[in-house]
């Protein structure tokens, strides 16, 4: 039970290492060698050989960093601008709040995936445009979170007398409402990592993400779905490395909301 509990936390930190030391994989991944084209996993690579004579782990390596890089700036980016327009029109109120709920209904009229696989499309593949793409629809859910937690919070007594005695309006943003914005921001953001690790994928599944050579674990699953009755282990790799990061950010995402959860912690207490 023990192992179980550190396991997911121990995938995410080899993710981590991974992306730290995948740039030094990323020539040795993308150079080609004909004599091993399809070559199985066994002696001669841990992990086989795709369709140039590429290994497969040092490219799976080289795509950590890039799901990495990915995931960290768009969640990075999307919970700075959601928040801060969620911390504003929740306190505000009146038109701000009006018009940040009607933008919010806007974007999630649209699916996000196929708003960002749009604006991928125009800006052109790449990372820096893979970020933004992803970031434009990625910071709705930060908003509408905070602005739904600082509607509750703004009435409570110490934000009311906060008020009267004259704090500034920062001020009770940032020492007052934030700090107890904190545990739910944190759980989203865990869960927020897993879904732009699959959308990153995605992206570059279609050809609109990173770009050949640069290794992507979507790309990698792209230009292995034409082998897979010869060399399984091109799809099967990366899927399953993707596989255990996802479920291991979902289930720490799990984790976090249960340890957070005031409710079940005085419950917990009172038992």
């Amino acid at each position: 039970m023990r192992i179980a509990r550190w396991l997911p936390m121990g995938v995410i930190l080899l993710w981590g290492m991974a992306a730290l030391i995948g740039g030094l994989f990323a020539a040795g991944g993308n150079a080609i060698d004909l004599g091993y084209i399809l070559v199985s996993p066994g002696e001669s690579g841990l992990l086989g050989f795709d369709d140039l004579g590429r290994p497969v782990l040092q490219r799976l390596m080289a795509g950590a960093r890039t799901s990495f890089l990915v995931s960290l700036g768009v969640v990075s980016l999307s919970l700075l601008i959601g928040t801060a327009l969620g911390l504003l029109a929740g306190y505000q109120g009146g038109w701000v709040d009006l018009l940040l709920v009607r933008v919010i209904d806007i974007f999630l009229a649209f699916p996000g995936i196929l708003l960002a696989i749009a604006l991928a499309g125009v800006m052109g593949p790449g990372l820096d445009n893979l970020i933004i793409a992803l970031s434009a629809v990625g910071w709705v859910g930060y908003a509408r979170l905070t602005r739904g937690q600082v509607l509750s919070l703004k009435t409570r007594d110490h934000v009311t007398a906060a008020v009267a005695l004259g704090s500034s309006r920062s001020f009770i943003l940032t020492r007052h409402l934030l700090p107890l914005l904190a545990a739910p921001l944190i759980v989203e953001t865990t869960f927020g990592l897993a879904g732009m690790v699959i959308a990153e994928a995605g992206l570059s599944f279609l050809g609109l993400g990173i770009q050949p050579p640069d290794a992507s674990w979507g790309s990698m699953i792209r230009d292995g779905a034409s082998y897979m009755l010869v060399a399984p282990h091109l799809v099967l790799a990366p899927g399953m490395v993707m596989l255990l990061v996802v479920l291991s950010l979902n289930l720490l995402g799990d984790r976090f909301r249960d340890r957070l959860d005031i409710r079940q912690i005085t419950g917990q207490r009172r038992w």
